[in-house]
């Protein structure tokens, strides 16, 4: 097994070093025809993996992976919202938006490995940790329910206030830069955005982990599935940017499938939902959402991106 762990790594970081290193050297807004085709070659990869596993260890995991990556690449669409108001907000040019993400989401692979490792064992050594994390996704999915288009303010987050008072920071941006030197140390805002866009991603990881540990106890698939996602949520940002506020029901969906899982996990110990009818739910739950969000608009929303 500390076989494949070491080897999908390597792929990651070939595959993180040709994006950045390759791929996009040298920093350029990423149009919508690029983000595309990013996009369906990770979802391609997703898939072959999955093919991977089912010769690996069989049918079961190979459905456990497909159904966590779907739930986290569903839940990951709702960090796409959020990234798009934080752009917006601190008006980070487009050329800079695909560095940021990179250097976000490389943080959060990190993380969220730790996050997985530590998730797993709790839930393996005290299974009443179960319940924990289903009243939490319970709770999380009530929450986004009532949120509707409440407003994002990234100005609040009191890491960056905490921040912003250790070290001085830059008026404008100064390139790709993410700190420079006048008469000392001094951040630019990029830096300020990618502070703002790592903890963001780990509030929403209190949500995501829990919701694939519902699904299987498998740390290696349970990683490899927020690994896929993660890596496709850059180009999948560039994809969508231009028509996310056409999904404004998006986030009824996204709270029907966090308090099914949680109920899924608070009911473990008295029956057990098959995961291939956990994966139909959630197929079925998202694709009512966009469905409603394209029949019925938002009043005096315009499709053109």
């Amino acid at each position: 097994m500390l076989l494949f762990w070491i080897l999908f790594n390597v792929f990651v970081a070939v595959m993180l070093a040709l994006d950045l290193g390759v791929l996009n050297r040298r920093s350029h807004p990423v149009k919508f025809r690029e983000a595309l085709i990013l996009s369906g070659v990770w979802i391609m990869l997703a898939g072959a993996f999955a093919v991977l596993v089912f010769f690996w260890h069989g049918h079961a995991s190979a459905l456990e992976f497909v159904t966590g990556y779907v739930v986290e690449l569903s839940l990951s669409v709702d960090n796409l919202f959020v990234f798009l108001v934080i752009f917006r907000y601190f008006k980070v040019p487009g050329e800079q938006q695909h560095k940021v993400l990179f250097w976000g989401i490389l943080g959060a692979l990190i993380l969220r490995g730790m996050f997985i490792l530590v998730g797993v064992n709790l839930i393996q050594r005290f299974h009443w940790v179960t319940y924990i994390f289903g009243a939490l996704l319970v709770y999380s999915g009530l929450k986004l329910l009532r949120q509707g288009d409440t407003d994002i303010h990234p100005e609040k987050n009191p890491l960056l206030r905490l921040f912003r008072r250790v070290l001085p920071v830059t008026k404008d941006y100064v390139g790709g830069k993410f700190f420079v030197r006048r008469v000392g140390l001094f951040a630019t805002p990029l830096f300020v955005v990618l502070l703002v866009i790592e903890t963001t991603d780990v509030l929403f990881a209190v949500d995501s982990i829990p919701a694939v540990l519902a699904i299987t106890l498998n740390a290696f698939i349970v990683y490899t599935s927020n690994v896929f996602a993660i890596l496709g949520l850059r180009s999948m940002y560039f994809a969508l940017a231009g028509t996310m506020d056409m999904f404004h029901h998006l986030h009824y969906g996204l709270s029907v499938v966090l308090m099914f899982v949680g109920v899924k996990m608070l009911g473990s110990h008295y029956f057990q939902i098959p995961t291939v009818w956990t994966l139909v739910v959630v197929v079925l739950v998202l694709g009512a959402s966009v469905l409603a969000s394209v029949v019925h608009p938002r009043k005096g929303h315009s499709s053109k991106a």
